[in-house]
């Protein structure tokens, strides 16, 4: 048997319940995105990334009559808080044309978030639709460690169930909210991202997002022109260790690497100028001794973490698709229903952007 086999085999049986037949019994019918569902082939192994030249397709938005014609259609355009993110209804994602997308990508460069209801569709299209798709937005990621569907490995899986977790999850900890920007220790980490959810609990499993535009603008003018003096390093190491101890499916298909971005970057296209560090990638601050590095690093999640004033909260409504850029946002899941026993199972198609910007012009790299 073969280890894709064994591990399809480790999950749950995945069925929806039927109305009572004629004859009175319960009938079972298969989860519509087995297809969909992880595995973590212990052959599969890619070379080192190899830089490549982005060409951010907001830019190109920059130069339309209507540069949010994409959402002319739309039965709602809500902002989520006024600092970050809209909600969307009305808008067939599935449809978009190149201009539209290219539009998309800038209003998302511009609210840092876009949640789209109702996009069935969307989610129907498939594996093939799946890669057209981000290849619009940038160089499709493989991820190093996760699950993906067997034979589209550019699909970030992420799944929980009552039996199991297929996630980079730190159970040993108090909370498990833990703020990222999604492998951020590539040299060309991700920009505009998309995620959904095939499956989702009834009640929690909720996303957070914050603004990193906004965290960095309520600190002081003298701090921050201190920060953006500074680079740190971002390692994915330790998510390679924690998959190479048999936690997560226990595949390691790109040797980890670690690289320095800096503290403070600024968006290629808006010119917006965010905060680039986050608690789950970014290990130290060149340069500076460990315990000053630690103290900033300290000061500067804990303002992340405890800045609701700088947060959204997403709601996942089944058919919901969520983009966000990772050069401006942070994230963290919340696991809060687990003892619920339901499954949450959901793809990210994550198109790698430019080398980090820094904000200030001077800083080498």
């Amino acid at each position: 048997m073969s280890t894709v086999e064994t591990i399809t085999q480790a999950l749950p049986t995945l069925t929806l319940r039927n109305e009572q037949s004629e004859t009175g019994k319960k009938q079972e019918e298969p989860y519509k995105y087995a297809q969909f569902l992880p595995v973590f082939p212990k052959d599969e192994h890619y070379p080192p990334l190899t830089p490549f030249e982005h060409v951010d397709p907001g830019l190109r938005a920059l130069s339309h009559p209507n540069q949010r014609a994409f959402l002319d259609n739309a039965t709602s355009v809500i902002e989520i808080t006024p600092r970050l993110g809209l909600e969307v209804r009305g808008v067939n994602l599935a449809q978009l044309d190149n201009d539209g997308r290219d539009q998309l990508a800038l209003e998302v460069a511009r609210r840092g978030l876009v949640v789209f209801r109702d996009q069935q569709e969307f989610l129907d299209r498939g594996a093939e639709f799946y890669r057209e798709w981000g290849r619009h937005f940038g160089r499709l990621h493989i991820h190093p460690t996760s699950g993906h569907p067997e034979g589209l490995p550019e699909l970030h899986l992420v799944y929980r169930d009552a039996n199991t977790t297929y996630n980079f999850e730190q159970d040993d900890r108090i909370t498990s909210t833990t703020w990222h920007s999604d492998v951020s220790y590539e040299l060309q980490p991700p920009g505009l991202t998309t995620f959904f959810l095939f499956s989702q609990p009834t009640s929690g499993g909720d996303t957070l997002f914050t603004s990193q535009v906004s965290t960095l603008s309520r600190l002081s003018p003298q701090f921050v022109d201190f920060l953006k003096t500074l680079k740190a390093t971002h390692s994915g190491f330790e998510q390679a260790e924690f998959s190479r101890s048999g936690r997560r499916g226990g595949v390691v298909r790109r040797e980890p690497v670690q690289n320095v971005h800096p503290v403070v970057r600024r968006h290629p296209v808006t010119g917006a100028e965010a905060l680039y560090v986050n608690r789950q990638f970014t290990r130290r601050i060149v340069g500076l001794k460990l315990e000053e590095s630690d103290a900033i690093l300290k000061f500067l999640y804990d303002h992340i973490d405890r800045s609701a004033d700088n947060q959204a909260r997403v709601k996942w409504e089944p058919n919901t698709v969520v983009i966000w850029d990772n050069r401006i946002t942070a994230h963290s899941a919340i696991i809060d229903y687990e003892k619920t026993g339901q499954r949450r199972h959901g793809g990210r198609i994550t198109p790698q952007a430019e080398r980090p910007i820094p904000a200030n012009p001077d800083l080498k790299l």
